[in-house]
């Protein structure tokens, strides 16, 4: 299935850099984040969870949003104003 997201623009970059890094699709980076993200770490349940990540790809990680200016944490999302045509009136 074809899906339409919207994402800030430097995190994307940093996405397709890790995909690149990792020699998959962005589609296969992706649905790997989300289905890691449904595994809790055992006696941390909510709090954490599994990465599909080694500590080589997250090194890559720290340089990709070095590089591309991506300082946000996992809850910046929150901060990200709605998108055009999202917004309530």
């Amino acid at each position: 299935m074809q899906l339409g997201v919207r994402m800030e623009k430097n995190l994307v970059k940093v996405l397709k850099g890790l995909a690149e890094f990792n020699d998959e699709t962005l589609g296969e980076l992706l649905e790997k984040i989300v289905l890691h993200s449904f595994e809790p770490i055992p006696g941390d349940e909510g709090e954490s969870c599994a990465s599909p990540h080694s500590k080589r790809a997250l090194g890559a990680i720290d340089t990709l949003r070095a590089v591309y200016g991506v300082s946000t944490d996992p809850h910046a999302a929150r901060q990200f104003g709605p998108a055009i045509g999202d917004e309530t009136t």
